[in-house]
């Protein structure tokens, strides 16, 4: 058998370069070589994702004539996520470098399953229209767009590699008028309507600092997307994971991480409990869990911090990290809170 085709693709003005074997778009070569690129479908439907091919052949695929019409193809242009290569490519594309850079959409979707992980945690999976897609940042957050004009913020649990879906954690709030709902009226099948993405709590891949992901509760959402977008694009620098919830139940997904960590030699996860019961039958760290971080690094001055949970953990992790020579612009956290205050990170 003949060996696999490989092209070198090289994007201008940035100069990234990766490499395919033609088989995937170019939209998913680069993804997968850790290059974000503008796209909203995925199917050819959109154009999101359109550039200009400057050296080199494609193969255009699916892409629909209103997305990419005959003079545009004449132009060199093509739509990256149906294009495939058929020889090395040069191609004019605007790279995603932040949050500014992707656009903030109204989108519906329905909600394909509920799991209650806990007595209190809900894991909603929700499904997208055929033809669109989310673009986001791992890490970041939507806000669902409720019939009272209220909104309801909440993280987006897996990473952006993984789109057909959305997952969502949501935690039972006493009085909570969404989260009750929830857990006591929604059904499979149900429409929502959700805008975003938001947020500026994502990976700052530039840097090679070593990481400390530190979760309180359902903040795990968000570092359960950074973790699966670090490993999606091999990056490989030491990721600590500190989780903390009050009784073992919190801690609503255990075998996730652990399974992080047994599979990954630069990953560690640490679960801690602040309230323990004899039920619990807990013979791990107890305490609040920043300070099992502080317990295990009495200098931070070369760690970057990604931390997410209740705005008290929040604000002493801060402070605290600080005093042990963390340096405040390395230290990134998404506070939740329970009100429908539109820049929340999770709701009521």
């Amino acid at each position: 058998m003949a060996p696999a085709a490989s092209f070198h693709v090289t994007l201008q003005p940035s100069g990234h370069s990766f490499t395919t074997d033609g088989s995937d778009s170019v939209l998913q070569a680069a993804l997968a070589a850790g290059l974000t690129l503008p796209y909203g479908c995925r199917n050819g439907a959109c154009g999101a994702c359109k550039g200009k091919v400057l050296d080199g052949l494609v193969d255009h695929g699916a892409a629909e004539e209103q997305a990419l019409s005959a003079a545009d193809r004449a132009s060199g242009l093509a739509l990256f996520c149906c294009a495939k290569a058929l020889s090395d490519l040069v191609l004019e594309c605007r790279e995603v470098g932040t949050a500014k850079d992707i656009p903030v959409k109204i989108m519906p979707c329905r909600v394909q399953k509920i799991e209650r992980v806990a007595d209190d945690v809900i894991v909603l999976k929700l499904k997208l229209p055929a033809n669109e897609r989310l673009q986001f940042l791992a890490g970041q957050y939507i806000e669902f767009l409720l019939k009272d004009g209220k909104r309801r913020a909440f993280s987006i649990a897996n990473a952006p590699h993984d789109d057909g879906f959305l997952q969502v954690h949501v935690r039972l709030i006493a009085g909570g008028e969404f989260t009750q709902h929830v857990f006591s009226a929604m059904k499979e099948k149900d429409i929502l309507r959700f805008q975003g993405p938001y947020g500026s709590f994502f990976l700052r891949e530039e840097s090679a600092k070593p990481m400390i992901l530190l979760a309180g509760g359902t903040g795990f959402a968000p570092i359960k997307a950074l973790v699966e977008h670090a490993i999606h694009n091999q990056i490989t620098r030491p990721l600590e994971i500190y989780w903390g919830a009050r009784n073992r139940a919190g801690l609503y997904l255990p075998d996730l991480p652990a399974g992080w960590a047994a599979a990954y030699s630069h990953i560690r996860y640490e679960p801690v409990l602040s309230d323990a019961t004899a039920g619990d039958a807990w013979a791990g760290r107890t305490g609040l869990v920043h300070r099992a971080v502080l317990e295990d690094h009495a200098d931070l001055s070369a760690y970057q911090v990604y931390a997410c949970g209740a705005p008290a953990m929040i604000d002493a992790a801060r402070e605290e990290f600080a005093a042990h020579g963390m340096p405040l612009e390395e230290f990134f956290a998404d506070a939740f809170t329970f009100a429908p205050v539109v820049t929340a990170a999770t709701p009521a």
